[in-house]
């Protein structure tokens, strides 16, 4: 047995003083050997309320919560990174790794929360909440595109002229899940004053049933009002599974904190006669960090179906901090 006595005889202090600055030294190296960064922290929680008119969801309240971390830096070759880490709830959600080359884009690898062109434009017609099939609705309502998934995903962004800027993903192969690598390309022209034109392609490669999507798209704001139209076309190897859409919407900003829109959109289904069609209204008003959202939503023919049509509706108040 020993006591802190013995530790301080002789030799022994002597070992303790090179392990002590030993320590010291790797710290300082490590230290040295960082990158400087700016860090910064966000977040934000919400209380929701969602309800059906032909459907009996029990307790609509339901609540969101998230801390957003972030940090960037740059190198001494003059690129630039930004990390991005969401805690969603009791769950760890976006996990992002932005590299910023010298004049050759942004290239992002996301664990989640990031998409391609195809799944990150699939409806931006104009809204003041919810897409025109946003709200929660009994049934499976078809959806706008068939991107490729979301995780472990390259992300590539570069701004080819000043108002022209190129999107494009890469999705690989898992094996299991996403079958076949995936890719999407887009561009978007914003150099006319108002003016938004998008379009963009790509595969679905993720499924035994292989999927080309392509999205066009064009918003135009004039003052406080915004239109927009928006097309896609879901090309499936899957027996009956292509499927057109479109979308149209209009928004008005009544005040710099108060805004409302009318959507529209609509899925034609290949081999089937029973078109889903949506119509919503939203509105939004913020004041400072908070923001009270809301929407109302009919949908007929929910996923094709005849017999099924429904409205939902949702309410939202939120904090940002």
């Amino acid at each position: 047995m020993f006591n802190i006595k013995q530790l301080t005889k002789g030799n022994n202090m002597n070992n303790l003083k090179k392990v002590g600055l030993t320590a010291l030294s790797t710290a300082l190296v490590t230290v040295g050997s960082a990158q400087a960064a700016d860090w910064s922290v966000s977040g934000g929680t919400s209380i929701n309320f969602n309800g059906q008119d032909n459907n009996n969801m029990g307790n609509g309240w339901t609540m969101t919560d998230s801390v957003t971390f972030s940090s960037s830096g740059e190198l001494d070759n003059g690129m630039s990174v930004a990390f991005t880490l969401e805690l969603d709830g009791n769950v760890m959600d976006t996990r992002k790794l932005a590299i910023t080359t010298d004049g050759m884009g942004t290239i992002t690898f996301s664990g989640d929360g990031a998409s391609g062109p195809i799944g990150s434009w699939d409806d931006m017609t104009p809204t003041a909440n919810e897409e025109a099939h946003g709200s929660t609705i009994a049934g499976t309502i078809a959806s706008p595109v068939g991107a490729a998934g979301t995780n472990d995903i390259f992300v590539y962004d570069y701004t080819i002229t000043d108002g022209l800027a190129l999107k494009a993903s890469y999705t690989p192969s898992d094996g299991s899940t996403d079958i076949e690598s995936s890719q999407d390309y887009g561009v978007m022209y914003t150099g006319t004053e108002g003016l938004t034109v998008y379009a963009a392609m790509g595969e679905n490669n993720g499924d035994a049933a292989k999927i080309d999507n392509s999205i066009f798209g064009v918003k135009y704001a004039m003052g406080a009002m915004t239109v927009g139209y928006q097309t896609n076309e879901v090309d499936s190897t899957g027996t009956n599974g292509d499927k057109d859409f479109t979308a149209a919407g209009i928004s008005y900003a009544v005040s710099d904190d108060l805004s409302v829109s009318f959507n529209v959109s609509e899925v034609d289904f290949e081999g089937g006669t029973n078109n889903q069609e949506a119509t919503g209204i939203s509105f939004s008003y913020t004041q400072g960090g908070m923001t009270l959202s809301g929407s109302h939503h009919s949908v007929d023919n929910v996923g094709g179906t005849a017999t099924a049509d429904n409205t939902g509706y949702e309410l939202n108040l939120s904090f940002a901090f």
